[in-house]
């Protein structure tokens, strides 16, 4: 496994691949990988010829409260497992190298940024849009890979992909949980042990939604069940509880055939975020 940390380097293993026709599959992670991050990993390499993942707390998506600086980094560890599970290139760059310039152009993010995550970190997915575009250049994938626990940002990331021509197709691999269902996160280092014996209430929150939308089709009553069993069952804050029509995440009408179960939740300080995606017609 090469690990390469500037541009330079990068470009010139992503073009002796593509004078020898090899196939790319990107993994873009933010490092201190789980096995949410590996099982991403592992689908590349079974689909490419050569898989190249990229490992960079980007700044340009969190905003001016948030963990930054304290989001957890272990380069090292991260390159063990990304060899043990065949990645062949490591791209881990510093912020000068990925950010040299900054000329003030920016993408902008639509109206899918403005619920669910997005309604409480404006510019969130400007930063996520900006990086991944960055790395969809210098990488050329011929395909990316994305997990759905961050769904919201799969479907922009998608739109983007589909709006601007970007040649490549996307990979979308489900959630990765823990025994008891936690969804893996790599903020789940910061719960402590009375949080996380709570926190796999919002998996079970989501179970009894869903199965309640698909009874009754009652959006209002999914959300409300869901609420009960994370207030009585926990001592998280709940940020949000919502269920969209998906990809677009917009009101779920009668003609609606995908949806998007998505709650992020407070438990102790940590954000927590699942969510499930299902056709409408699965309870039929």
């Amino acid at each position: 496994m090469k690990v390469v940390t500037t541009i330079a380097a990068l470009s010139a293993e992503i073009q002796a691949a593509k004078i020898n026709e090899k196939t790319i599959g990107l993994v873009p992670t933010m490092g201190y990988l789980h096995e949410g991050h590996l099982t991403l990993a592992q689908a590349a390499r079974a689909e490419n010829d050569l898989v190249v993942m990229s490992i960079f707390v980007n700044p340009t998506q969190f905003g001016p409260n948030e963990d930054f600086e304290s989001y957890p980094r272990d380069l090292p560890h991260d390159l063990a497992l990304a060899e043990s599970v065949g990645v062949d290139i490591v791209f881990a760059p510093s912020v000068e190298e990925m950010y040299p310039h900054d000329g003030g152009i920016r993408i902008h993010a639509g109206k899918q940024a403005n619920v669910l995550c997005g309604a409480s970190r404006p510019g969130h997915f400007d930063g996520v849009l900006q990086v991944v575009a960055k790395l969809f250049h210098l990488t050329q994938p011929t395909r990316a890979y994305f997990g759905q626990k961050d769904a919201q940002q799969v479907a922009i990331i998608a739109t983007m992909v589909r709006d601007f021509n970007f040649p490549l197709e996307m990979r979308v691999v489900p959630v990765v949980r823990e025994e008891d269902g936690l969804a893996k996160s790599s903020r789940n280092v910061y719960l402590s042990e009375v949080d996380r014996k709570q926190a796999p209430a919002i998996n079970e929150a989501l179970e009894l939604a869903r199965d309640s939308f698909l009874e009754n089709g009652d959006v209002v009553e999914a959300i409300e069940i869901a609420t009960v069993h994370i207030a009585t069952r926990t001592n998280g804050k709940i940020d949000y509880i919502e269920l969209l029509a998906y990809p677009d995440l917009i009101p779920v009408t009668d003609d609606t055939e995908q949806v998007l179960l998505a709650a992020a939740v407070y438990i102790g300080n940590t954000r927590l975020i699942d969510n499930r995606i299902f056709n409408v017609k699965e309870g039929l």
